[in-house]
C-alpha cells in the first residue's frame, strides 16, 4: 500500500503555498504565455501549472505524475505572466523549486519530458569554465570544417544553433583603464558562455563603460551565474556558483556589478531567493543583489558623449524575457539605440513573446522550441529589418538559426554592439 502513496513535496526548496495562493484565477497572465498561445491549452498556461503545483502541496498529485512532470519543464520561464499578474504571483520562484522537486524526487519521467542533460554534465560545463571554452573551441573547429553545417541539415539537436556562435571569447584581467575614474568602479560580469564565445560583446561593453566614466574590474575568480543550474533544478549547484560571484564582488571594492546576458542579471538580482532559510548568506546574498545592474540600465543613466557616426541600418529589438520581464527593463535598450539610430527603431509584433531559446529550452523542448522560434523569425522578417539587436546570448543564437532557416539576410547583434560600432575606436 505504501508503495503506492502520493509522494509530496520535500520540505527543501519546496514552492510555498504563500506564493501559489495568491493566485487570483483571473487568467490575465494567459494571452502573455507564449505555450499557452501555441497550445491554447490550461495546463500548459500559468494558471494551469499554479493549479498543478498546488495539487501537489496539498497531496492530490504525485510530484512524479507524467503531467505534473511535463508541464514543469514545458514552462519556459519567461517570466512574461509575471509582468502582467495584478496579485504580483512570484510565478518563476513556483516553477524553479518544482523542477528542484522533480529532479530531487528522482521521477522516471523526468529524464523523457526535459531531456536535460545530466546533473554532472552541467555541472562540468558550468562549474569548470576551462571545460566550456574546449568544447566551444571544437564546435568552431567544427564550423571551419562545415562539420556543421552538414549536423544542422541532418537536424542533429543544438547543431543549428552551435554553427551561429560567434568566434570570440574573452579572459578576465583583473582592472582595466578608465576615461574618467570619478564616476566609479563598474565590475564586469564575465560569465560563462559569454566568456566562452562573445568576447566581442564584452570587449565592447568594457570600452562604453569607459566612455561612460567608469573604471572597470574584471576578476578572475567570478564565474557562472547559475541561471543554468537554477532553470534545471539544481538549486544546490547554483548556490555554489552564487557564494563564489558574492565573494568574488565583495573583495573587488567595485560600486556595481554589471551584466551584460539578461539571462544573468536576472538570476544575479535574485540571489536571495536561493539562500532562503540560510541566515549566513541570504543577507550578504540580497546585499549583493541590490548592486547588481544590465548594461544598458547603467549606461542610459550615465552622460554619455555623441556618437563618432549614426547607423543607418533599418534596426529592430528583439526583447531578451529575462530582461523585459525578468528585470522589467524595456525602455533603456530602445533609449540607447535611439542615441546612435540616424532612423526611428522598427518596432516588431510580439517584441516581448519569448524566442524559444530559455536557457537551454531549446535543447531540452526542441518541439516547442522551435514554434517559438517560427513565431518570432516571422514578426523579425515582416519588419524588413537587416539589423536585429538584442541583449542576450541565448536569444541571439536562436533568433540568428531562425532567420538562417528563413534565408533572411539580417545580422543579429548586442545592443552594445551596436552601441559601440557607432562611437568607435575612441578609446
Amino acid at each position: 500500500m505504501a508503495e503506492h502513496a502520493l509522494r509530496g513535496f520535500s520540505e527543501v526548496d519546496r514552492p510555498r503555498s504563500t506564493v501559489y495562493d495568491t493566485c487570483i484565477r483571473c487568467g490575465l497572465c494567459l494571452p502573455s504565455c507564449p505555450t499557452y498561445l501555441e497550445t491554447m491549452t490550461e495546463t500548459s498556461g500559468p494558471r494551469g501549472r499554479i493549479s498543478l503545483i498546488k495539487a501537489v502541496g496539498e497531496g492530490r498529485l504525485d510530484v512524479r505524475s507524467p503531467e505534473f512532470v511535463r508541464q514543469m519543464w514545458e514552462c519556459l520561464d519567461c517570466r512574461a505572466c509575471e509582468a502582467v499578474c495584478p496579485s504580483g504571483v512570484a510565478y518563476s520562484q513556483l516553477i524553479e523549486t518544482a523542477r528542484a522537486q522533480v529532479e530531487s524526487a528522482e521521477s522516471p519521467h523526468a529524464s523523457r519530458q526535459a531531456r536535460t542533460p545530466p546533473r554532472w554534465v552541467l555541472r562540468a560545463l558550468f562549474g569548470n569554465l576551462a571545460v566550456l571554452r574546449w568544447c566551444v573551441a571544437s564546435l568552431r573547429w567544427l564550423q571551419r570544417l562545415g562539420l556543421m553545417s552538414l549536423a544542422a541539415r541532418l537536424g542533429l539537436p543544438g547543431a543549428a544553433l552551435a554553427r551561429e556562435l560567434p568566434h570570440t571569447s574573452f579572459t578576465a584581467r583583473g582592472q582595466c583603464a578608465a576615461a574618467t575614474p570619478s564616476a566609479g568602479v563598474a565590475f564586469l560580469h564575465t560569465g560563462c558562455i559569454m566568456s566562452a564565445a562573445f568576447g566581442n560583446v564584452h570587449e565592447g561593453t568594457l570600452r562604453m563603460l569607459r566612455r561612460a566614466g567608469l573604471s572597470t574590474v574584471v576578476p578572475r575568480t567570478q564565474g557562472c551565474c547559475g541561471a543554468i543550474a537554477v532553470h534545471a533544478g539544481d538549486r544546490q549547484f547554483a548556490r555554489r556558483l552564487a557564494r563564489r560571484n558574492i565573494l568574488a564582488f565583495e573583495e573587488s571594492g567595485a560600486d556595481v556589478y554589471v551584466a551584460n546576458a539578461a539571462g544573468c542579471g536576472s538570476t544575479l538580482k535574485e540571489y536571495g531567493r536561493l539562500f532562503e532559510g540560510d541566515d549566513r548568506w541570504r543577507d550578504r546574498a540580497e546585499r549583493f543583489s541590490a548592486q547588481v545592474r544590465d548594461v544598458t540600465e547603467v549606461l542610459d543613466a550615465m552622460e554619455l558623449p555623441p556618437p563618432a557616426r549614426r547607423i543607418a541600418e533599418r534596426t529592430t529589438y528583439q526583447e531578451p524575457c529575462h530582461l523585459a520581464h525578468g528585470q522589467r527593463i524595456a525602455g533603456a535598450p530602445r533609449r540607447l539605440l535611439a542615441r546612435v539610430l540616424s532612423r526611428p527603431l522598427i518596432e516588431m509584433r510580439e517584441s516581448a513573446v519569448c524566442c524559444g531559446s530559455a536557457g537551454i529550452y531549446n535543447l531540452t523542448q526542441p518541439q516547442m522550441a522551435r514554434r517559438l522560434q517560427r513565431r518570432k523569425t516571422d514578426a523579425i522578417t515582416s519588419t524588413s529589418a537587416t539589423i536585429v539587436a538584442t541583449a542576450n546570448p541565448g536569444c541571439a543564437l536562436q533568433v540568428a538559426a531562425g532567420l538562417r532557416e528563413a534565408r533572411y539576410d539580417a545580422s543579429v547583434r548586442h545592443v552594445v554592439e551596436i552601441l559601440d560600432d557607432a562611437y568607435g575606436a575612441d578609446c
